[in-house]
């Protein structure tokens, strides 16, 4: 991933590595995905907050998680409008909008426009991108 000079997070490769599971490093910071219903949490409904796995940054809560059926936890909107940014894919042939944690630049997942109302959305992101924090 290249390093952007905009995030509030900045690390060395050699820092992510140590901090992060092999699995966590190659979805957030290689641009990686799980396989669908292997992650965390895509089956868990609990009542808390999940946070950014590289960074702690408040992401997505409870009240807003649905099950999509995809295989990957999924929520209509984030917790803040600048929990994340959106950033535009065209990899493996198709053109996706991205979604990277705001302040460190982690790879999460990706959104789409199949969602629920209120928004209509469906954030699909891999579960070792984040921790669960309990209510």
């Amino acid at each position: 991933m290249a390093e952007d000079k905009t995030l509030k997070v900045q690390k060395s490769d050699a820092e992510w590595r140590d901090q992060l599971t092999p699995e966590q490093y190659r979805i957030t910071r290689e641009h990686g995905t799980e396989r669908a219903f292997t992650g965390p949490y895509w089956d868990k409904f609990e009542r808390g907050l999940y946070r950014c796995v590289g960074c702690d940054k408040p992401l997505f809560v409870s009240d807003t998680k649905f099950d999509a059926g995809c295989g990957w936890p999924s929520y209509f909107k984030a917790v803040t409008p600048d929990a994340v940014t959106e950033h535009r894919d065209s990899s493996y042939g198709m053109v996706r909008t991205e979604i990277r944690c705001g302040d460190c630049g982690a790879h999460l997942g990706h959104v789409f426009p199949d969602g629920p109302p209120p928004t209509g959305l469906r954030y699909c992101i891999n579960g070792h991108a984040m921790v669960f924090e309990p209510e």
